[in-house]
């Protein structure tokens, strides 16, 4: 029977990871780049100044909702997004796409990357524009909504939508069992177990008892935990990473060099120990880079969709963000970490230090700190891995409302919970790749849903900056639907009367 799901499962993975899901991926990004006229690249000085720049100048991005007001901040929505896609694959992920893919692999995560900003920033927009209140007064968005209401609008789609949105759902709630919660849990225990020698048994049932406390809180509890647990998280990491790149500063150029000339095959051996071509770097590359930062998969939108915000066009600049500060900022890091350290060969990608790729980090780490490098490392996945499962939870929890309501999602959390405990004691080889592959089977309905949306995208956008920053008086376009685009005008009224107030007194 294992057999069988093996060997079903190894042919859909090969379908979603494989040249068509990868080529619709990039396609994607591609499209939406050129009819939004390469925004992450012309606006990068805007959105820069309003994502991760708004957070030291503009209060209202940091400061929390009321207890009634059910929204997060566009600060903790971020950090929640982040909690979600920062995780092992930035740590495991790169060096597995090095190892399979040669360092040319990185390169390609990168192009990745820069085209999957506007995935993301498209995947955003239509969250925000689509999204709904539920019974409780919270907002519930993602692709589920947006291939109802979006894509299910359009003529002689409206069944087309649904099917793929109830598609999206459940890939959606088995995927955050698999690759959201026991794989993360997985990780830390094993980590924790090599490096402190703490059971695992006992890991996993400390992570229960604190994912219960948080998880079953509801979305304000994850984000108040994620808003403190990302900054230091990435911090902590991304200061180790760079003293030991800073060590070995030396070896810059020559790692570097190694990215390009492996990008186009350029190395002798070609990218990877077996001397793979070029279209092995590129498929690792793609592949790693969209396992890291989501873009396209549709999971990250559906915390930025319960963002205050009321502008679409804000909360898609920081799905840009997120994507940036995944892969070109952490992903990059780890990379000059194991190229400059000398754990792997230069020209191949070929592992030197006679490790797995899943240690290869820690072998970096302790070239440079000694013993403390593995503990540095454990740590590390210990926040990465556990954060993930935070963001994972929110995803499921929204697919299991989308599908049954608010009471579906109660029994969720609670069956959730209790998966990390089986999640830290077993071995997870094919749950692995099974959630790898329900991961991938989100990301076909959404990136259709997208595709066809593309233009509602565009029209949202430039009302943005006609309005914004043109000065134009045009209706804004914040929300499909009526009821919410009256709300939103209203309570924009409101603050204007109480800043013209404010000005007068």
């Amino acid at each position: 029977m294992v057999d069988i799901v093996t060997r079903i499962n190894n042919v859909v993975n090969g379908f979603v990871w494989g040249p068509f899901g990868l080529a619709l991926l990039f396609c994607t990004g591609l499209w939406l780049s050129i009819r939004t006229g390469f925004f992450q690249f012309r606006r990068m000085g805007y959105w820069l100044r309003h994502t991760i720049g708004a957070i030291f100048t503009n209060k209202d991005v940091t400061a929390h909702t009321s207890k009634e007001d059910m929204a997060i901040s566009q600060f903790q929505s971020m950090c929640t997004a982040l909690a979600g896609t920062i995780g092992t694959g930035n740590i495991v992920g790169v060096a597995t796409a090095i190892v399979s893919g040669g360092p040319g692999a990185i390169f390609w995560m990168w192009v990745m990357a820069l085209l999957g900003m506007m995935t993301s920033f498209a995947e955003n927009v239509l969250g925000v524009y689509y999204r709904r209140k539920n019974e409780k007064g919270e907002w519930s968005g993602g692709a589920m909504y947006y291939l109802t209401d979006g894509l299910g609008a359009k003529p002689g789609c409206k069944t087309v939508g649904r099917v793929l949105a109830v598609l999206f759902a459940c890939f959606c709630i088995l995927a955050s069992f698999g690759i959201g919660n026991m794989s993360q849990i997985n990780s830390i225990a094993g980590n924790m177990n090599a490096a402190f020698h703490l059971p695992y048994l006992a890991t996993g049932l400390a992570l229960m008892v604190v994912t219960a406390l948080i998880v079953i809180g509801g979305l304000k509890r994850v984000a108040a935990v994620t808003e403190k647990l990302v900054p230091l998280m990435a911090l902590f990491y991304i200061a180790g990473a760079f003293i030991i790149v800073v060590m070995h500063a030396g070896n810059i150029p020559a790692a570097l060099a190694a990215i390009f000339r492996g990008a186009f095959n350029l190395n002798a051996a070609g990218g990877g120990a077996l001397g793979y071509g070029i279209s092995q770097t590129i498929t690792w590359g793609f592949k790693r880079g969209a396992f890291s930062n989501e873009a396209g998969l549709g999971s990250a939108v559906m915390v930025n969709s319960a963002s205050n915000v009321k502008e679409p066009v804000h909360q898609g600049m920081w799905g840009v963000f997120e994507v940036f500060a995944d892969t070109i900022v952490v992903c990059t890091l780890t990379a000059l970490v194991i190229l400059t350290t000398g754990v792997v060969d230069l020209e191949s990608g070929a592992v030197l230090a006679g490790v797995q790729d899943n240690a290869l980090v820690g072998q970096a780490f302790t070239a440079a700190f000694g013993s403390f490098g593995p503990k540095f490392i454990a740590v590390s996945i210990l926040l990465f891995a556990y954060s993930t499962t935070l963001g994972w939870s929110h995803y499921g929890t929204k697919a299991v409302e989308y599908l049954f309501g608010t009471a579906g999602s109660r029994i969720y959390k609670v069956v959730f919970v209790g998966m990390t405990v089986v999640g830290a004691t077993m071995k997870l080889g094919l749950a692995w790749d099974l959630s790898d592959t329900f991961n991938g089977l989100m990301m076909i309905p959404n990136l259709i849903g997208v595709l066809a949306l593309s233009g509602t995208v565009v029209d949202i956008t430039k009302n943005y900056f006609a309005r914004r920053v043109r000065g134009e008086d045009i209706e804004p376009m914040w929300s499909a639907f009526a009821e919410y685009q009256k709300e939103e005008e209203a309570e924009a009224a409101a603050e204007a009367a109480e800043l013209e107030k404010a000005a007068n007194e």
